[in-house]
This record gives structure tokens, sequence and C-alpha cells, in this order.
């Protein structure tokens, strides 16, 4: 199999245990089989799995393909993510520290209202948003198909898990869902705007805050020795 016909294998699987798997009725035939924790486990090597396809069949893409790129936004594009990254690492970061009824587990916290806090009064899916605006930012700034076809795999799977999601958990904890759900928003500062809660970074706390910068910038700093590309403008290199 050539490196595009890989990477194309690997996206469709990919995507499809988490769009037409883990979010569909299949998820409940197979976890009444396997069991809950059985179904997690086998989802969870599977998903590890994929990521590891995706890798290795992207990096074989890229070094094959000889191809002009789809577009080239200019280096402005390019020289915005550190910036936009920045954004998506710290939404990343805010959502692993953050207990959230979105989260495997965590789904008793949907009848808590004192769970809506922090990070989530932005966004319920803090996660979800993060990948999204890295996985965007990247294809926009690359423009090739291997990373049209890499990065748009996790945009599409993050994207659509917003609403895969929220469908889960409204079939699972029904009021205490609804009643969770009134109080935030899918997308990013909605329902602040619409009034049903409030900014908050006080309850975002210094220490999550200063864990997301050190982490983004860690991130930054090694980026260049992990993907052989430079995410400062110029392509500095800062050691």
């Amino acid at each position: 199999m050539d490196g595009m016909a890989s990477l194309y294998a690997a996206a469709a699987f990919f995507a499809g245990i988490h769009l037409l798997i883990s979010g569909t009725f299949l998820r409940g035939f197979l976890a009444g089989i396997t069991g809950e924790r059985g179904f997690l486990a086998a989802f969870s090597l599977m998903s590890i799995g994929g990521i590891v396809w995706l890798v290795m069949a992207y990096n074989a893409a890229v070094a094959a393909d000889v191809s002009a790129p789809l577009w080239d936004f200019g280096p402005g594009v390019r020289h915005a993510g550190t910036i936009v990254v920045f954004i998506a690492i710290m939404l990343v970061y805010l959502a692993l520290t953050t207990p959230s009824p979105t989260m495997v587990g965590a789904e008793g916290l949907a009848a808590k209202p004192e769970s809506v806090r922090g990070i989530l009064r932005i966004t319920r899916h803090p996660m979800m948003w993060g990948i999204s605006l890295w996985a965007a930012f990247h294809m926009a700034a690359n423009g090739d198909l291997p990373s049209v076809v890499f990065f748009g795999t996790f945009f599409a799977v993050a994207f659509f898990g917003t609403f895969s999601i929220d469908a889960k958990r409204s079939k699972r904890l029904g009021k205490d869902w609804d009643v969770f759900a009134r109080a935030t928003s899918n997308v990013p500062f909605a329902a602040i705007l619409a009034g049903r809660t409030s900014l908050s970074i006080r309850e975002i706390g210094i220490a999550r805050l200063a864990g997301g910068i050190a982490t983004y910038a860690i991130f930054l700093f090694v980026h260049h020795y992990l993907f052989s590309v430079s995410p400062f403008p110029g392509g500095y290199v800062p050691f």
C-alpha cells in the first residue's frame, strides 16, 4: 500500500471508530456484548492503534509526496501559529484538569450545579475545540494533501465529536444533562453571550493557567526537535 493509500485507510479507520461506532447505536450493541469496561478498553486500544497508524502513514505520505501544495496562504498564517496553538493547548490542558460530565466516568457531575465552572463556562467541550483549532491551523498552514487528510481527520473527529458527546449524554443522563447543557454551550462563549453563565477567570485558577502556559512553552521549544519544523517566525531554533 503506497503512502497516500495507507493514510486514507488510517484516516477512515480512526474517523470510523469515533463517528460510526462511539457515537451511534453500535456502541450500545457492542458494550452489551463486551460489557462497558470491555468496550472502553477495546476502544482505547483501537484509538491508540489508529493514532499510531495515522502518524506512520502521514510521515510516509509526506516523504513520498512531490505534488504542489493545494494552497499557500503565506507566512502570515504560519506565523500566527504561536498564538493559535497557544489557545489550543490551553483549552486541552484546562479540559484535562477540570472535572466535567463530558469526561468518561464523570457523567454524574451533570447532576451537580457547581460542576459548571472554570473553562466549562466558556465551552463544555474545551478538549474537542482545542483539538479542532490545532488541526484547522495545521491544515491552513501546511496546505499539502497529506496534511489535509491527517489534520482533517482530527478536525472532523473533534468537531463532530462535540455533537456526538452531547447526544450520548442527553440520552443517558436525561434531565440532569439538560440542566447542565442549558447552563453551558458547545460553541465557545455562546452561553456567556446569551447570559446563561458568566466568565470567571478565578474559577479557572492561577495554577491551571500557569500549568497550561508551561505546557505550551515546553511544546514550543521542543517542536523543532520532535517534528523538524520550527514554530517560530523565520524558522528560529532557540537551542
